[in-house]
């Protein structure tokens, strides 16, 4: 083969190359499906997951569930009091928004799902929330359940997935795999969309919230 027909070929594979590197730069969201990187829609439109029943206990140890939030917008998250990582920043932004609502005027619920509760009792909860000077009037820590419940009800209403990952050794930490999103639903009991728990667009999610309470 000449040197000309050689170089030319080697072009030839690396342009091929290079598209098959442009066409997997798609990021997945958490549901499978593929945004362009930038995380913007040109229309939004509502998640529409319907949220399952239910009825646990709350931070007071008194029954809490759906029917508590009927006719109301609510945010949700996952999280537990032994996380390691996560859950504390997590729950540091939640009393951000908490704070950022009472501002704006907005008269939003907020519940957050222990994802261990045979560890998390309604004590060891109240505790937890009062470490992030958390407003117990309209912020609502639940257990009372098995695993397998909860489990449920995240993956059913929240398309997440929570997954137990018991420590190697008693000087490991307990990791438990949950969603990292904040989920607004809406007087229907129906996800309307998610933002980034570690980093919340507070701006974007008041707009949310004014747009629901319509």
């Amino acid at each position: 083969m000449s040197d000309a027909k050689w170089r030319r070929r080697r072009i030839s594979l690396l342009l091929v190359l290079v598209l098959m590197v442009a066409a997997g730069c798609g990021a997945a969201t958490e549901d499978g499906k593929e945004t362009d990187g930038s995380g913007t829609q040109e229309e939004q439109q509502a998640l529409n997951w319907e949220v399952p029943d239910f009825q646990y206990k709350d931070q007071n140890g008194k029954p809490f569930g759906l029917s508590d939030l009927k006719g109301k917008v609510w945010l949700s998250n996952a999280m537990f009091t032994r996380c390691p990582d996560v859950c504390p920043p997590m729950t540091a932004n939640m009393k951000k928004v908490q704070d950022r609502l009472k501002s704006e005027g907005l008269k939003v619920e907020i519940v957050s799902f222990s994802v261990d509760p045979a560890h998390d009792t309604p004590k060891v909860l109240k505790s937890f929330g009062e470490q992030f000077d958390a407003d117990f009037g309209s912020w609502h820590f639940l257990t009372g359940y098995k695993d397998e419940e909860i489990q449920s009800l995240i993956r059913e209403g929240f398309k997440g997935g929570v997954q137990r990952n018991e420590p190697k050794s008693k000087d490991d930490p307990l990791t438990i795999s949950h969603p990292v999103s904040f989920f607004l639903v809406d007087k229907e009991g129906k996800v309307y969309e998610r933002y980034d728990g570690l980093k919340p667009e507070l701006d974007q999610l008041v707009k949310d919230i004014r747009k629901l309470e319509k």
